[in-house]
């Protein structure tokens, strides 16, 4: 019961901010698909996934800069331009997850510091509740705040998420169930 409370609350919060995003356009039937067309399409989606696993908006700019600095290098080496998007959220994932890895290590080093509150136009847009999702999910460790994000921001399927991360879709769906009850039990504290 309490984990399908917080399944609806994350699905409600990151569902609202994919319909903020709005549709991917596609591209002109008759033209070839381009970086650039990749490029305008699927930036915004990207960066906003990046947002939600390392909390720092210029940070995750750089993390999906970075993802089509690497589909550039290897544009010429592409087989399928579908597998551009799958290759794109892969590193964006992978890039996050090297952030978060240099934080830790850097924490170790200095004494920690205070997470970067979130934009004041970022949390506005959002309800009370959403507000609360939203801080929960920052709480989270790496992992399951992966799964979760891909899951219900990024829509995609246990498979998918899967590819994406590097576990196996077992390893997908028991991480989703913990990460849900830690949501809801997250939400429920007063701290």
């Amino acid at each position: 019961m309490l984990e399908g409370n917080a399944e609806r609350s994350v699905e409600a919060t990151l569902g609202h901010l994919r319909t903020m995003d709005g549709p991917v356009a596609p591209p002109p039937p008759a033209a070839p698909l381009t970086l650039e067309d990749l490029y305008r399409q699927h930036r915004m989606r990207l960066v906003r996934l990046a947002i939600l696993l390392v909390d720092e908006p210029a940070t995750a700019e750089d993390v999906v800069q970075e993802a089509f600095t690497g589909l550039h290098r290897n544009w010429g080496r592409l087989r399928d331009a579908a597998a551009a998007v799958g290759y794109l959220r892969t590193a964006v994932v992978n890039g996050s997850r090297s952030v978060l890895r240099r934080r830790k290590t850097a924490r170790e080093y200095v004494a920690p510091h205070a997470v970067n509150a979130r934009s004041a136009e970022s949390l506005a847009m959002l309800s009370s509740e959403h507000q609360a999702v939203v801080s929960a999910l920052s709480k989270l460790p790496p992992r399951q705040r992966e799964v979760l994000v891909l899951r219900y921001y990024g829509g995609l399927s246990e498979a998918e998420i899967s590819e994406a991360a590097g576990i196996s879709k077992g390893t997908v769906k028991s991480t989703a169930s913990r990460a849900l009850e830690a949501l809801q039990k997250a939400m429920q504290s007063p701290n």
